[in-house]
């Protein structure tokens, strides 16, 4: 699901800015920008995080910014860069047969050119005011994926009941799969010009039982009914269950799959078409799901 949620702490005289946002993904990645010399802090954000978020892109920028002057940094200008583009630049100049002037100014807005060295404290002395902002973004990014998860549940919930009742209504015409196939077979026999005496009349039963062993469908219609019920037990539990939906998605397309396969009938297959057409809506639904 998606969100953003920013904090800021003080920690040794810095100011530490947390910015975190996520994106729709299937599985969990984390991707963390901060300054180098807090690097080692790293694998503590990501285990934070983990604790609260098992799914989805989590892109986490930490930015430190000094608190006052005694820890302010130093500005160091990298003069052997500065060379390094003008001369670069001289030689484009004569290459393109243009002037070669380049104000002082662009060329200390230059990559590498100015250099701050930031007199930071250890990092470990760091990490209190690291997690705290952590926390604070972390809690705001929390509370907007929980407001767009309640939206998911009721369009989830909304699929849900358009395929129940399009699975009740293959239910319902499940009984009368049989009776079409015996008047379907009869009328086949009539129009070939064949009569039906009493013996065939029998070998006619067995055709119409046989068809109608192997197109029962109820197997498939009560697991399906525990696909639903299960669904419902998902939006219970506060604890993530975009895997399970995963699941529940898969195992029913698979069931009504079979069911559109042995009813061998055309008002039962416009169901199936239906049905298939809401689980794929609501299998991109549910990879939005924590």
């Amino acid at each position: 699901m998606t969100g953003y949620g920013r904090g800021e702490a003080s920690s040794s005289g810095m100011k530490i800015a947390v910015e975190l946002s996520s994106v729709n993904r299937k599985q969990g990645e984390i991707f963390v920008s901060m300054p180098r010399e807090l690097e080692v802090l790293e694998s503590r954000i990501r285990d934070v995080i983990n604790e609260k978020i098992s799914r989805g892109r989590i892109n986490v920028k930490v930015t430190l910014q000094s608190g006052n002057e005694r820890s302010a940094g130093k500005v160091h200008l990298n003069t052997e860069v500065a060379r390094q583009y003008l001369k670069e630049v001289k030689r484009l100049s004569r290459e393109l047969k243009m002037p070669d002037l380049i104000p002082i100014e662009t060329l200390l807005r230059s990559p590498g050119v100015v250099e701050f060295h930031t007199a930071l404290e250890e990092p470990e002395k760091l990490w209190i005011g690291v997690r705290k902002a952590l926390s604070q973004g972390l809690e705001a990014l929390l509370k907007m994926r929980t407001k767009e998860g309640a939206h998911l549940a009721k369009d989830l919930s909304k699929r849900i009941t358009l395929i129940q009742k399009s699975v009740a209504l293959i239910r319902k015409e499940a009984p009368k799969v049989s009776v079409r196939y015996r008047e379907a077979l009869r009328e086949r026999i009539q129009s070939a010009g064949l009569q039906i005496p009493g013996v065939d009349e029998e070998r006619l039963i067995k055709e119409v039982v046989y068809f109608a062993d192997r197109s029962d469908i109820t197997e498939e219609l009560t697991r399906l009914e525990s696909h639903f019920k299960q669904f419902d037990d998902c939006s219970k539990p506060a604890e993530p269950v975009g895997r399970k939906l995963d699941f529940l998605v898969q195992e029913m397309n698979r069931e009504i799959n079979t069911i559109g396969s042995k009813a061998n009938d055309s008002t039962i297959a416009k169901q199936v078409i239906n049905v298939k057409a809401e689980l794929e809506r609501f299998r991109e639904q549910a990879l939005n799901v924590e």
